[in-house]
């Protein structure tokens, strides 16, 4: 087994006054030539938005960029006509495909939000946009690994994205001994960061916002994780080899 530990206090950030984004991998004016990808997971940021500010109208294409709601309410608007609140309990995945352009904005103008916005390099370049989203009940992730989104044609996904990628998470009422098990195959690995609570993975112990890395995993597929009572972790699993686009 490999694993690449990244703790929360060597992040990249950014304050901006109306954001400040915490950057697990390379993004916008801050580079790490160790932090620029985890396999084809290529963006992970924890962003605070000011109450009413937000990210203006922008474009994207041939990326899978998925959104996970902190706290707060992020308004959504594309140009694929939707136009959507976001809460915590909702996941919002969204296949930028030949190319979309969208805005987001803190939809309180008293309070905060904010939110995890993860990116993944697509398998299949110039696909039809197309935008989701779905609220998860607490029991969805309570004491056991939730999945909600995973790739085309996997039906216990919830959303689904445009590679062999799986974004699951879980969150404690007790310590708990709740192993994570490799859904893609050979060639997968698994990046897990700890949004609350403390979690050992793997052997690592980690804290708030801390997240490691893991690959080749063995024969079993299965990576070791112990959770304290009130923690919440999300994982991201992706290919290890970047793909080959045409």
């Amino acid at each position: 087994m490999k694993k690449t530990l990244h703790p929360a206090t060597a992040r990249g950030y950014a304050n901006h006054g109306w954001l400040k984004a915490n950057h697990s991998f390379s993004f916008a004016s801050w580079y790490d030539p160790e932090k620029v990808h985890f396999g084809c997971l290529r963006v992970w940021n924890d962003d605070w938005v000011a109450p009413g500010m937000g990210f203006g109208t922008h474009p994207h294409d041939n990326m899978e960029i998925v959104t996970i709601p902190l706290t707060g309410v992020l308004e959504h608007a594309d140009s694929m006509g939707n136009r959507e609140q976001l809460h915590p309990g909702e996941v919002q995945a969204m296949s930028a495909g030949t190319g979309i352009t969208h805005s987001e904005y803190n939809g309180s103008k008293t309070d905060p939000c904010t939110l995890f916005q993860i990116w993944v390099l697509t398998a299949k370049r110039q696909a039809v946009p197309r935008y989701h989203q779905v609220v998860f009940p607490e029991t969805h992730s309570a004491n056991r690994w939730g999945l909600a989104v995973g790739p085309d044609g996997v039906e216990e996904a919830p959303l689904h994205v445009y590679q062999n990628a799986w974004f699951s998470q879980v969150q404690t009422s007790e310590d708990s001994s709740i192993p994570y098990t490799v859904r893609g195959g050979a060639g997968q690995g698994v990046y897990f960061m700890v949004v609350e609570g403390q979690a050992t993975v793997a052997g690592t112990v980690l804290g708030p916002r801390d997240a490691v890395g893991v690959w080749e995993v063995g024969d079993h597929s299965t990576v070791d994780v112990v959770l304290a009572a009130s923690s919440r972790v999300v994982a991201v699993e992706v290919p290890m080899a970047l793909p080959v686009l045409h």
